[in-house]
């Protein structure tokens, strides 16, 4: 007889459920927690040390990548196949072959590898790009105000002319075609040249937007902002030449400005403010001298300025104030375009002495087949060049751009 019927009263026997609610788990309810925590965390470590997820715990993202023209080949090639893998038909032969060469070998396309963030698998993808002319990202500033990135180069001042690949400033930024250069040669030419601008922001306007096209716009490095007023000249079709400013005989009474070439400094130190002058605008075809009677007749310090005109592909302007100027040597003995003034015709700023020089120009201009004249940027000036030049091709004469008044003194 067991113990629990020996305690059980006389007549009562106990049932099944009464015996189970005497009976008592080995462990507690604190014990069965620590367990079953413990039991997940060995399953954590053993998922993360055995698991096969290269990519475990990082962020997934999942992209439709639709095929492009390369991979809709090779899948037509692919469905043309037989069941021993060989082109069932001429097509899907020729598409095979196609396929077969290197995909990198395509213009315009590139091969991109794509990385499964779940399994961790690599697929390589070819893709389309810009075309190969487009490809080459420009080497500089922006393009949007007609800088060709490829003619700068970097100084210590910011970005100056150069040479590339045989393209010069000077042909880049002329404003004229084949076409208007033979009309040229066929018939009288008056070239304009309106300097001193950039200072004032208000007159270099006038002269931008009043002035007609074929009249260049000569820009001193100073002023505020000129490389703008220089875009803006541009953009109007102006030629533009930027001023070097040079030592005068009565230097330094007479102080042209900061950065002043000197022809006591050495040539290094005029060729480095020459690149700081350089830098303050872009887009010009070659270079005057501002002021500089001294500078510009003496061949040692001059011949640098030219050298260094002509190795950056810019032609040069002599102004024709300095009768002993030695320019127009040295830039034949480098074949760089060159042209020298023939007069300032403002000299005296008078309506009826403007009228006289421009019409000096015009006997010039047939006489010698060509003329330069240097003016400034007064209203008078701006107002009798704009009334002279209406009329001046009916008269058998050409108002010429600077660019083609250098080759045709080049020519002839």
């Amino acid at each position: 007889m067991a113990a629990d019927e020996l305690s059980t009263p006389l007549g009562q026997k106990r049932n099944r459920w009464q015996r189970l609610r005497h009976y008592r788990l080995p462990f507690n309810a604190t014990q069965g927690i620590a367990a079953l925590l413990g039991l997940f965390v060995l399953t954590f470590l053993g998922f993360a040390l055995f698991g096969n997820d290269p990519f475990g715990g990082e962020p997934v993202v999942r992209v439709e990548i639709k095929a492009g023209p390369e991979e809709a080949k090779q899948a037509a090639a692919e469905a043309g196949k037989d069941q021993g893998g060989k082109p069932e038909n001429a097509a899907a032969a020729g598409a095979e072959k196609k396929d077969a060469e290197p995909k990198d070998a395509a213009a315009g396309q590139k091969t991109i590898t794509i990385i499964d963030g779940s399994k961790g698998t690599r697929q390589d993808v070819v893709v389309g790009t810009d075309s190969p002319d487009k490809a080459e990202p420009p080497a500089g500033p922006t393009t949007s105000d007609g800088i060709n990135p490829k003619l700068l180069e970097q100084s210590r001042y910011g970005m100056i002319p150069v040479m590339a690949g045989g393209l010069k400033p000077f042909s880049a930024y002329a404003m004229t075609t084949d076409a208007d250069r033979a009309k040229a040669e066929r018939m009288p030419t008056v070239t304009i040249v309106v300097g001193g601008l950039g200072i004032g922001a208000a007159r270099t306007n006038d002269a931008v937007m009043k002035l007609p096209a074929a009249v260049a716009l000569a820009f001193t490095p100073y002023g505020s902002d000129p490389g703008k007023l220089a875009t803006e000249a541009r953009a109007k079709r102006h030629e533009v030449i930027l001023q070097i400013p040079m030592e005068p005989f009565d230097y330094p009474d007479n102080d042209p400005g900061p950065q002043t070439l000197l022809t006591s400094s050495a040539p290094e130190q005029n060729l480095d403010r020459l690149n700081w002058h350089l830098s303050r605008i872009q887009g010009y075809v070659g270079l005057s001298n501002f002021m500089g009677a001294r500078f510009v007749a003496t061949e040692p310090a001059m011949q640098a300025v030219i050298r260094d005109a002509a190795k950056r592909g810019l032609g040069y302007l002599d102004d024709g104030t300095a009768p002993r100027s030695v320019a127009g040597t040295l830039a034949k003995s480098l074949a760089i375009p060159f042209v020298r003034a023939d007069l300032t015709i403002d000299q005296v700023p008078a309506g009826a002495d403007i009228d006289k020089s421009l019409a000096r120009l015009e006997s010039i201009a047939k006489e010698r087949g060509s003329a330069v004249g240097m003016a400034s940027a007064l209203p008078v000036t701006i107002e009798r060049i704009v009334n002279w030049s209406k009329s001046l091709e009916s008269r058998g004469i050409l108002l010429a751009p600077l660019t083609t008044a250098m080759l045709k003194s080049k020519s002839s």
